[in-house]
Order: C-alpha cells, then sequence, then structure tokens
C-alpha cells in the first residue's frame, strides 16, 4: 500500500455530514490518512474552487450543494447564474460548498455516494 507521501490525499471535509464522515472511514479502513480539510473553518477561495472543478473537469455547478437552503434564497439554482457567479457566492459561503470531495494522485470528485471514492484509490 503506498504511503502518505507517496500517495497524498486531501479530504475536503464536513465533519457534520454524514457522507463526508462515511468517506473518512473508508479511507481510513484502506489505511490513508487523508489531509483533513474543514473547509467552514478553512474555507477555498474563488482560485481554490477553480482549481477543484478544474482537477473534476466539472463546471462550478457540480461542486454547489443546491440542497442548501442559501442556494434558494441566494437564487443560485437558476441554471442562468454563471460559473462566476456561482463560485463567487461558494467563497462567500462555504456551506454551499458540497462535500466530500476528495483530492488524490489519480483525480479529484465529490465523492456523493462515498464509494465514489474508491475510483481515486490505487488497485489494492
Amino acid at each position: 500500500m503506498p504511503s502518505a507521501t507517496d500517495f497524498p490525499i486531501t479530504l475536503f471535509h464536513n465533519p457534520a455530514c454524514g457522507t463526508s464522515r462515511k468517506t473518512l472511514a473508508l479511507l481510513q479502513e484502506r489505511g490513508f490518512e487523508p489531509t483533513v480539510v474543514e473547509y467552514l473553518k478553512t474555507p477555498l477561495d474563488e482560485a481554490g474552487l477553480r482549481a477543484v472543478i478544474a482537477e473534476m473537469g466539472t463546471g462550478a455547478r457540480a461542486l454547489l450543494r443546491e440542497k442548501e437552503a442559501l442556494a434558494e434564497e441566494l437564487g443560485l439554482r437558476d441554471a442562468a447564474r454563471s460559473d462566476d457567479e456561482l463560485l463567487a457566492a461558494m467563497a462567500r459561503h462555504p456551506i454551499l460548498m458540497n462535500r466530500p470531495v476528495v483530492r488524490t494522485p489519480l483525480g479529484t470528485k465529490l465523492c456523493r455516494p462515498q464509494e465514489l471514492v474508491l475510483d481515486l484509490l490505487p488497485a489494492a
């Protein structure tokens, strides 16, 4: 199994989120200790969010937590809202970032459901 230095993993984590906690547990069960970024305490700025969506190969909407009431309040569910508008809102209000997002040398993705993290790990 690769070591943490050979196979660095970053988990953008919200400990209040069940899927995020399950993703962390799944990584630990596989012998990995990811770098955990509690993004509500240490939010990503717009540049950091842009980097994540570029790594994911998606638009900003894929990272937006549309279920969050604030997304409705801010009108972010409107399909006409641009990536720039969504990223600015997520930078101002980190609760709008969906989770968990996992970054490994094999890629970056939103891991909902948590089993999607297995696609980002080396073959056992």
